[in-house]
């Protein structure tokens, strides 16, 4: 329901298919490794790789992203609780008073996630392209696929009315009902995901029309300034993930995410460095 300033919005869980629900969060992550897919199926056409070599990348990707972002909610978000619930780790259940209760994966985290790609792209390398390729080429052409894949997970998480804005303070944004609440905030799940979606175009610009695939890690360290500064930025608009979060934000003026966040920046800065001072030495 909508009117001329505010969207009440309450999309339900996911699609009704008889006795079983896909859920849409479930649904953007598949959505997203697809895409991913496809747009490396491209890249290794052009490069002339052998295209039998995606499916064993897309498995590396998939478990170094789900693993990695499990692990990253875990141990950055919620260790307090999950040191006394082991279980619920790597299993998707959830314990009551009656027992464990199926729920699939609650929590999933953005840098956790950014770690585990990274390993499993240096374990695939390891095994199938160290002989003729760096692992800096792999990751420049990898990034390629990853704002596609984070913009639909912004748009779960919007269906799932999850990873909140701060209120408005006026009489637009969005009313989460499934929240139980009656006032509007900022969708910056949406401002997130049209971030990346706008990050996506950027590197494919990068990638097909310019020459700087040639610095290798110059691809990479760019895609990691402009994702972190994203998230750096729509950071300030977001409710803070718990109340240690909330008092990080009190005394220092920036949440976990944030803090999270600047390190990878000045890491992809520092890359950009690196390869074009290597490029430019001479051969």
């Amino acid at each position: 329901m909508m009117n001329l300033l505010s969207i009440v919005w309450d999309p339900g869980i996911g699609l009704h298919l008889g006795p079983l629900t896909i859920r849409y969060y479930s649904m953007m992550y598949i959505l997203g490794f697809i895409a991913g897919y496809y747009i490396m199926k491209k890249i290794f056409e052009n490069e002339g790789l052998p295209t039998k070599l995606l499916d064993p990348l897309l498995t590396y990707v998939v478990l170094g992203t789900l693993l990695g972002a499990r692990l990253g909610h875990v141990f950055f978000y919620d260790w307090p609780y999950y040191k006394h619930h082991l279980i619920e780790i790597l299993v998707p259940v959830v314990q009551t008073p009656n027992g464990y209760k199926f729920t699939g994966f609650q929590g999933l985290a953005s840098h956790g996630a950014a770690i585990g790609i990274f390993i499993s792209l240096w374990l695939f390398w390891q095994k199938y392209l160290k002989s003729k390729y760096s692992l800096l080429w792999l990751l420049d052409r990898i990034t390629l696929t990853i704002p596609i894949g984070a913009a639909l997970i912004r748009i779960g998480n919007l269906l799932n009315s999850e990873i909140i804005g701060k209120p408005t303070g006026t009489n637009s944004g969005f009313i989460f009902k499934q929240l139980g609440e009656d006032f509007p905030r900022y969708p910056t799940q949406l401002y997130e995901a049209g971030a990346y979606f706008s990050l996506l175009f950027v590197m494919l610009y990068l990638y097909w029309k310019t020459d700087l695939k040639k610095y290798e890690g110059m691809l990479f360290g760019i895609f990691f300034v402009l994702l972190w500064t994203i998230r750096l930025v729509i950071e300030f608009y977001k409710e803070p993930q718990d109340d240690k979060d909330a008092r990080l934000l009190l005394q220092t003026g920036l949440d976990k995410g944030q803090w999270l966040s600047i390190p990878m920046l000045l890491a992809g800065l520092a890359l950009m460095w690196y390869a074009y001072r290597k490029y430019k030495q001479p051969k």
